[in-house]
């Protein structure tokens, strides 16, 4: 069984431009390692120029579709979602943002989804990490989340079933 994950990239101001599924390597020294590879060194501009600049993305736009074209390169493995989309059996997110020019990265992990049941829902989602991409550490993170961090999180779906038992006298 793969370990899946989403790739959210965000524009300025937060709205999502899409969500790339992976199927398997979710983890952050997988996933999140070679997404670090990837993003370490772009710079975001507003309009290509005439300069040297070697790795750039044209807004935020542009480093959505470079990052898909990175990753896609057979069928199977990523899947292309429309933003928003969730509950993809997804046990970690990363969501890829700008903050004052800067190319930022936060992980988020919880109990694995499937397809609605049981996992946890984004928003419960404990923060692993929230910074700049050349600060991300994935094997730190991995390591934090490996050695208890996945003790207290709350598995939304399961929770739900069985206060909805309680409720109907099942339980």
């Amino acid at each position: 069984m793969g370990t899946r994950c989403l790739t959210i990239v965000e524009e300025d101001g937060g709205a999502e431009i899409c969500v790339l599924y992976r199927q398997y390597d979710g983890y952050p020294t997988g996933h999140g390692a070679e997404l670090k590879s990837f993003l370490e060194g772009i710079q975001i501009v507003n309009g290509l120029g005439l300069g040297k600049e070697k790795r750039v993305a044209n807004g935020m736009d542009c480093l959505a579709a470079q990052l898909i074209a990175h990753f896609k390169k057979e069928p199977g493995g990523f899947y292309l979602y429309p933003a928003g989309r969730r509950d993809c059996g997804e046990e970690y997110v990363y969501t890829v943002y700008t903050d004052a020019g800067k190319l930022m990265i936060r992980v988020e992990a919880g109990a694995v989804t499937f397809f609605g049941l049981p996992g946890t829902k984004q928003a419960n989602m404990p923060t692993l990490y929230d910074g700049e991409i050349e600060s991300f550490d994935p094997q730190a993170v991995e390591n934090l989340w490996r050695s208890g961090g996945r003790d207290q999180v709350v598995n939304d779906f399961v929770d739900d079933i069985v206060l909805r038992a309680k409720s109907h006298g099942t339980s």
